[in-house]
């Protein structure tokens, strides 16, 4: 789905990305952690194309349309300008899919259907998505991205304003996406969320690879306080592994 080979991105003298190397297959879903500034946006907007950068993506490396039609984005920016409704706002994720001026088929009408259940906008469909709260708007535009129906969806931290039962139906929609075959990589700062609900998870320390495994793996006391500057408590569960943040390290 994405291989990337020795990214890296500076701006200016300073390295953002150093040496990047990994490889997203299909049915993962991956989350991307690290504390403020390691180099996550940056991560997702270079191997989109979206910044010069050294080394190789190879979504950059495909054409706009091809490009459209292989992942989905889904940017930190949440406000919606325009007074266009849920409906319409949602699908706008159908047009790499449609030939220039064709209306959307019944394929298309399935997709957007599908994307508003599952984010539970049923009854938003006709409202102005510019005139709804951040955390509404936030759903909105992730049943956009879901309606583009993608192998790949890269999203830069989609769980921020959404409240607690949002955040964990979000989880629910990416990981049965991945479960049908699609992969996800979502920046997270929530390490429960993280924890709970990915398969993978890659942790990014100083613009390179602190950490790259199952859940379990990754979140130790040892990677924690190196990354992050915290204890946590982590545990197996019934439900999962589980990553509780307790205190800073001093």
């Amino acid at each position: 789905m994405l291989t990337l080979r020795s990214l890296s991105v500076a701006r200016g003298p300073c390295t953002v990305l150093d040496d990047i190397t990994l490889h997203i297959s299909a049915g993962e879903f991956v989350g991307l952690i690290g504390p403020n500034g390691a180099g996550k946006t940056t991560l997702m907007r270079a191997a989109l194309g979206l910044l010069p950068h050294g080394g190789q993506s190879s979504l950059a490396a495909l054409p706009a349309q091809t490009r459209a039609r292989a992942v989905a984005w889904m940017p930190q920016a949440r406000e919606i300008a325009w007074p266009v409704s849920v409906e319409t706002l949602i699908a706008l994720g159908r047009l790499p899919h449609l030939a220039t001026g064709a209306r959307p088929a019944p394929v298309d009408r399935a997709a957007i259907d599908a994307a508003i259940a599952g984010m539970g906008l049923e009854g938003f469909r006709t409202r102005a998505a510019n005139q709804l709260s951040g955390g509404e708007q936030a759903r909105v535009l992730i049943a956009r991205v879901l309606a583009q129906d993608t192998p790949l969806i890269l999203a830069d931290e989609p769980a921020a304003g959404l409240d607690p039962a949002h955040q964990i139906t979000l989880m629910q929609a990416f990981a049965a996406e991945a479960a049908r075959g699609r992969s996800v990589v979502a920046s997270l700062h929530d390490l429960g969320l993280a924890a709970r609900h990915c398969t993978r998870i890659i942790a990014l320390h100083r613009g390179r690879i602190a950490a790259d495994g199952p859940p379990a793996q990754v979140l130790n006391a040892a990677l924690l306080a190196e990354v992050f500057h915290i204890t946590a408590w982590v545990a197996n569960t019934p439900y999962g592994p589980v990553c509780q943040p307790l205190e800073v390290l001093g």
